[in-house]
Order: structure tokens, then C-alpha cells, then sequence
């Protein structure tokens, strides 16, 4: 994923509401919910949050699609893997630990600060 992509992505995470609509959709699986339900869900009107759902279908972190009279959002998982994988891409220096897979190097505390001074 290129800087500009995942800085884009982030921003858009960075709002209160955006973050709480899009971790509904998360919850709603691939089925998604439509604008009505998610309004209704986090409690703000439509019209606030067409401009909640435009920022974050531009970040590329939800889709759209028309059905019928509704419209359905989605969030979009492989942009979203992207995005953590963009995150976790320099875990560890980089560095896999001997016969794990990426993932596994960067597992909880794997890559914590060793803390422990050596003298010089």
C-alpha cells in the first residue's frame, strides 16, 4: 500500500463517528447495512452522515452499492488488510522469527522494546 493511501485511510479513521460507522460495518460482515440502519445505529441524521460515509467510501475503507431504493455500504476488507499490513509491514525490524510466518513474528509482545540496558 502506497503512504499516501494508508495516511488517507487513517484520517478517516480519525473522527469519532467515521470510526464508530465504520466498526459497525466491520460488525455487519459483508452483508453491510444500509444508510437508514447505520443512521439509526449510531444515532446521527442522514444528512451528517452522507458526509461521514462519503469520507470514508473515498479512503477507499467502505464501498457503496445501490439495491433497489437503498443504499448499501460495505466495509471493504481487502483495503482494510492493507491497511494493517501497511501498519505491520516494518514489525520487528522486519525480521520473522525462525519457522513463524509474518503474522506470528508480530504477535502480542513479540516485538516490545527489550528494556534491558547492556553496559557499554
Amino acid at each position: 500500500m502506497e503512504t499516501n493511501l494508508a495516511v488517507r485511510g487513517l484520517a478517516a479513521l480519525a473522527q469519532e463517528t467515521r470510526l464508530s460507522v465504520f466498526r459497525l460495518l466491520v460488525q455487519a460482515g459483508p452483508d453491510g447495512l444500509p444508510a437508514g440502519k447505520i443512521a439509526e445505529s449510531v444515532g446521527v441524521p442522514l444528512p451528517t452522515l452522507s458526509f461521514h460515509l462519503k469520507e470514508l467510501v473515498t479512503a477507499g475503507l467502505v464501498t457503496s452499492q445501490s439495491v433497489s431504493r437503498f443504499v448499501i455500504y460495505r466495509a471493504d476488507y481487502g483495503r482494510i488488510g492493507e491497511l494493517v499490513g501497511f501498519l505491520n509491514e516494518n514489525c520487528c525490524r522486519g525480521m520473522a522469527l525462525p519457522g513463524s510466518a509474518p503474522a506470528e513474528a508480530c504477535g502480542p509482545g513479540s516485538c516490545a522494546p527489550n528494556l534491558e540496558r547492556t553496559p557499554s
